[in-house]
């Protein structure tokens, strides 16, 4: 760039940065039903990219069907419907069987034969098997914190059937990393793919590689097979690692750190937020926990309906939980650009039990920890509120999404 071009472009206006809520709402307004359906599959189509914000509540999925349903028809049948309904069976799931979405429902395919290992292997962390698209994918994870999600069913696939990775070991590695974990959604989702939660494992080989993703070399891999061979392969034989001379085709990278407690206060200020010790004694506004970062919209009864001032909301951050699920940092300023769009104080709390307070209102979460903290203050007179839905969560544990999905269907489309 010239220096007279470096000069016009110092002169131009700022713009200002779209906000994490309006870059939501942008999203919802781009999604084409047709080319979705028509796309979905494929790793470069037409998705929405939606999940992160609706993980971290900036949105959800009552919000999301009201706003699409102004613009074009959506039902039961479209495939957009049917994902959203996914997030919602997922979470449905862990309310009825809480802590066992931890358990396998079912033993893991080679359960007799092979005994799966409690370490990620080096190779796969590093993004250096070998095989082009899980190397790429964990680069792209790296660098993005997202995933398409047939490349979420790949990646699960192959460290689970091939490498004979426990399944849990590889769903807390990839929680890590993603702008959208969510301990629902992608536990049970490993528990899915490692066929411990139907009894069917799932399984990709590079035909179906190039079909959803082409331009992929995966001669002589692993996965360049059939799928009764891969069968064998999931239910009798043990790891699978590519050779030696095969893994040097990939470069290693180095896996991000991820963030510890002890960071997070650092965090906060370099993104405005003021790190509190406790909140006001007279404070009575609202709490915004990570999974909550859309005020009012989740405390439509905990006060006034418009942009909260610096005394009405404050953020929350619960360690305990975060040492056991840890993020990157890529996450957690995403998490904490949004929070701070709310509020401008953070609550960086300790034991629930020796922190709670009355007069607050907090959105309902069950992520551990949080839960665990919103109810010790619910039991000294805060009020909580449920995080939205739009379909059915029966009392009775449905076991498959199809069973979840018809119930559903019998009801009005949430419109």
């Amino acid at each position: 760039m010239s220096a007279t071009n470096t000069a016009a472009q110092n002169m131009l206006p700022h713009v200002a940065q779209a906000s994490t809520r309006e870059t939501a709402l942008a999203k919802i307004n781009a999604v084409h039903l047709a080319q979705y359906e028509r796309t979905r599959n494929a790793l470069n189509g037409a998705v929405s990219r939606l999940s992160p914000y609706l993980t971290h509540g900036i949105t959800d999925v009552p919000e999301v069907i009201t706003l699409l349903g102004k613009r074009t028809r959506l039902g039961w049948r479209d495939k957009f419907s049917f994902e959203l309904g996914w997030r919602e069976y997922f979470y449905h799931v862990w309310r009825v069987i809480g802590d066992d979405i931890w358990r396998a429902q079912r033993p893991p395919p080679a359960a007799d034969t092979v005994a799966y290992s409690g370490v990620m292997p080096e190779d796969i962390v590093t993004a250096s098997t070998g095989v082009a698209i899980i190397d790429d994918q964990v680069r792209l994870l790296y660098r993005t914190g997202y995933l398409h999600n047939h490349a979420r069913m790949w990646l699960a696939s192959y460290m689970v059937h091939v490498r004979k990775v426990d399944w849990r070991v590889g769903a807390r590695w990839m929680y890590a990393y993603l702008l959208d974990g969510d301990l629902a959604s992608n536990t049970l989702s490993w528990q899915w793919v490692a066929g411990t939660w139907t009894g069917k494992p799932y399984l990709f080989n590079a035909e179906n590689v190039a079909k959803y993703a082409p331009g992929f070399n995966h001669s002589g891999t692993a996965i360049d097979c059939t799928y009764d061979t891969l069968e064998q392969i999931a239910r009798q034989r043990p790891a699978m690692p590519e050779a030696p001379q095969k893994r040097a085709q990939s470069s290693a990278v180095p896996p991000p750190a991820l963030v510890a407690p002890q960071q997070f206060a650092g965090l906060a200020h370099e993104h405005g937020l003021e790190v509190i010790d406790s909140p006001p004694t007279d404070f009575s506004g609202t709490l915004l926990h990570p999974w909550s970062l859309n005020w009012p919209a989740h405390v439509p009864t905990c006060g006034p309906a418009d942009r909260p001032t610096p005394s009405s909301a404050i953020g929350l951050i619960v360690p305990a939980f975060h040492n056991e699920f840890p993020w990157s940092a890529q996450r957690w300023n995403f998490v904490l650009r949004a929070m701070h769009e709310c509020c401008d104080k953070v609550w960086i709390v300790g034991e629930a039990s020796k922190s709670a307070l009355a007069s607050i209102c907090v959105a309902r979460t069950l992520n551990p920890h949080y839960s665990a903290f919103i109810d010790a203050c619910v039991a000294i007179g805060a009020t909580s509120t449920q995080a939205p839905r739009a379909f059915i969560d029966p009392d009775q544990l449905h076991r498959s999404f199809s069973s979840f999905w018809h119930r559903a269907n019998k009801e009005k489309f949430p419109l």
